[in-house]
């Protein structure tokens, strides 16, 4: 089993030392509970998320009220992009919390401002919009041709990157939506990894067992968008960015 999460946000890990020394006074530690919407369609982005141990699911909702998954976000990532490209608002688009635990929350007015004016912040914030541009390409794709139970695998490996554990609290109703398909099927697909021992899943808390296999269920779109993000966006500066309070 991996080590927990050390509260690290990879992201920020990513940016100019002296950007971060001119935010931290921005920067607050904040714990965000399961369901907490931080961002509702059509309201300004005054915010920025930077998971430290939560993910936080961007969703899309129809007219009839069904819900589904466009992207989600988690410790080497932040929610509100719009707020520096330029567009404060967006228009069908929620942020809702996946998985509870903690984040770095800073006001989209000071990042702008170095986002305009540091040219190394911009290059790695737009970067990593098109990573997030890619992991939301790729997810149609998933899900118009990926197998549910794949999709499930990949899934589960993409919550478990984003908190940083093994172990975490998920209901079978919210898989069912962020996956865009019904309970009973989201059902049948996590009681094939548990027989196969795989996983184990109980009262809404699941614990991957074997990673490994896990892996060999997922498809492909699940090393796409790892290999993707590194292509991207390289390894960590050295500094521990995340550890600012």
């Amino acid at each position: 089993m991996r080590q927990s999460h050390m509260k690290r946000n990879k992201l920020l890990d990513r940016l100019p030392a002296d950007v971060l020394t001119r935010l931290e006074p921005n920067l607050e530690v904040v714990t965000l509970e399961t369901h907490k919407v931080v961002h509702r369609p059509g309201e300004k982005i005054e915010f920025l998320y930077f998971p430290l141990t939560c993910t936080i699911s961007i969703t899309v909702t129809m007219s009839d009220g069904r819900t589904v998954e466009a992207g989600a976000v988690g410790s080497r990532d932040v929610v509100g992009i719009n707020a520096f490209m330029g567009g404060r608002e967006t228009t069908q688009t929620e942020y809702v919390t996946q998985v509870s635990g903690e984040a770095i929350k800073i006001a989209a007015a000071p990042l702008q401002m170095e986002f305009d004016r540091n040219t190394e912040l911009r290059a790695i914030l737009l970067k990593y919009t098109q990573a997030m541009i890619a992991q939301i390409s790729q997810n149609v794709a998933c899900n118009r041709l990926h197998e549910l139970h794949n999709r499930c695998a990949r899934w589960l490996l993409e919550v478990s990157d984003r908190v940083g554990s093994d172990m975490f609290s998920l209901t079978q109703e919210f898989i069912s939506e962020m996956v865009g398909t019904s309970r009973v099927t989201v059902s049948k697909a996590m009681a094939e990894l548990k027989d196969a021992a795989i996983i184990d899943y109980s009262r809404g808390h699941v614990s991957i067992l074997d990673q490994a296999a896990l892996e060999e269920r997922s498809c492909e779109c699940y090393f796409v968008l790892q290999d993707e993000y590194d292509r991207l966006l390289g390894p960590p500066a050295s500094h521990n960015a995340a550890g600012l309070r």
